[in-house]
């Protein structure tokens, strides 16, 4: 049942999948979706990755090019006649010509889609409010909703809002930051209080010329959004600090001189920001890989947020 799918993969470059079954559902035709339902001995996805079949759509990966030639012909006999498929390859798998080199056990739910889903369209209208979905299915019943719903037997599927990432500055490093964050899947703005009339050169990448506290304040400082505080001007960096800090924002970080941190940090203080707002701080930004490099640093940041997002700092 293998199906041809495009030499180079970069189909697979995003992880989230609701814009794409929302794009695929919007044009009036099903979309197959598919899911790792369960994992046995590792593997290279997570349960609850997915991939988007619908028509000439395809998104997402499953397992770094070993099963999907086959999922993609599965999807598309799904799309054919609405039932469901359990597909599992590995270990207790009815094709074992399938090999993942892994060695893992791979079980992955395949269902249709159909654009008037009422569970999709949940799905879309949380995704929209930046709300938390619980996606719940078990090929042919499917909810979503905010808590879990009881469906035996179904696949639970959390799905958390879009991460934003906010960068403050204009230089090459807050350029390399957003752009990396950009294309590591981060709804980025570059805010670069009063600068260019012209938006910067990035792919992805919006931009505010507005001060820190408006630019903040329009973007939403929530619990999936990231600060990267990058403009080497004092009163700037301060402006941005002071309103990010307190807020939900899970990460915050500071480019800047290590020496220069504890009159930074007192001057916080004297603003009025608490000291468990200030614990948040990481300054000097990014995880420590030696290299001061824009590029370099960008890597360091956005590895940093990413660590934030899983819950891997301490």
């Amino acid at each position: 049942m293998d199906t041809p799918l495009p030499d180079w993969p970069d189909y697979g470059l995003a992880d989230d999948q609701r814009p794409a079954l929302r794009k695929a559902l919007a044009a009036g035709r099903p979309a197959a979706l598919a899911t790792i339902a369960a994992l046995g001995d590792g593997g290279p996805r997570p349960v609850g990755t997915q991939m988007v079949f619908a028509g000439g759509l395809v998104s997402g990966f499953l397992s770094g090019g070993c099963v999907e030639g086959d999922v993609a012909g599965h999807a598309r006999a799904c799309l054919e006649d609405g039932k469901p498929r359990r597909l599992v390859y590995g270990e207790g798998s009815p094709w074992p010509d399938i090999r993942l080199l892994c060695g893992a056990r791979i079980e992955i739910l395949v269902e249709r889609i159909v654009p008037d889903d009422a569970a999709a369209a949940q799905l879309f209208r949380l995704m929209d409010a930046r709300r938390p979905a619980v996606w719940v299915s078990d090929g042919e019943r499917r909810v979503c909703g905010e808590e879990p719903q009881p469906l035996p037997g179904a696949l639970v599927r959390r799905h958390d809002p879009v991460w934003r990432l906010a960068v403050i500055g204009g230089d090459p490093t807050a350029l390399a930051i957003a752009q990396l964050g950009a294309q590591s899947g981060f709804e980025t703005t570059l805010v670069r209080p009063r600068g260019p009339a012209t938006p910067p050169p990035l792919a992805g990448v919006a931009y505010s010329r507005d001060d820190p506290a408006k630019a903040l304040a329009a973007i939403g400082l929530d619990a999936w959004t990231a600060v990267a505080v990058c403009s080497h001007d004092i009163e700037i960096d301060h402006e941005a600090l002071a309103t990010a800090l307190p807020s939900a924002a899970p990460y915050v970080g500071l480019l800047g001189a290590r020496k220069r941190l504890a009159e930074r940090l007192a001057r916080l203080r004297t603003a009025g920001v608490d000291e468990s707002a200030i614990s948040k701080l990481r300054a000097p930004i990014g995880l420590d890989l030696g290299g001061k490099a824009p590029w370099e640093v960008a890597v360091a940041a956005v590895g940093e947020v990413i660590c934030t997002r899983s819950n891997l700092l301490r």
